[in-house]
């Protein structure tokens, strides 16, 4: 009896004119190949926060897999990053 257990991001969506990435990572245990359990964490990355002077901070994607990575350095242009970065600072004000 074999037991293993892996991790797919099985579903990566962009959103919203900020280029929000949703990511859903499920877990999968595998009893002799056989699916027994699936489980899912959903998270939102955004470009990036607010620093103490309101610069804006890239997200630090070094702990995401490529393919996340990958479509968050695609979608998150110098353009998206302006926005985002006025929407923050837009709310700080609020």
């Amino acid at each position: 009896m074999a037991l293993s257990e892996s991790i797919e991001y099985d579903k990566i969506e962009v959103v919203g004119i900020y280029k929000a990435v949703h990511d859903r990572k499920a877990t999968v245990i595998k009893k002799d190949g056989t699916e027994m359990a699936r489980s899912y964490e959903r998270y939102v990355l955004q470009a990036g926060t607010l620093d103490a002077s309101d610069n804006l901070v890239d997200t630090d994607l070094s702990a995401e897999p490529a393919e996340v990575s990958s479509i968050c350095n695609a979608v998150w242009t110098s353009d998206v990053k302006a926005l985002w970065k006025a929407k923050l600072i837009a709310d700080k004000v609020s």
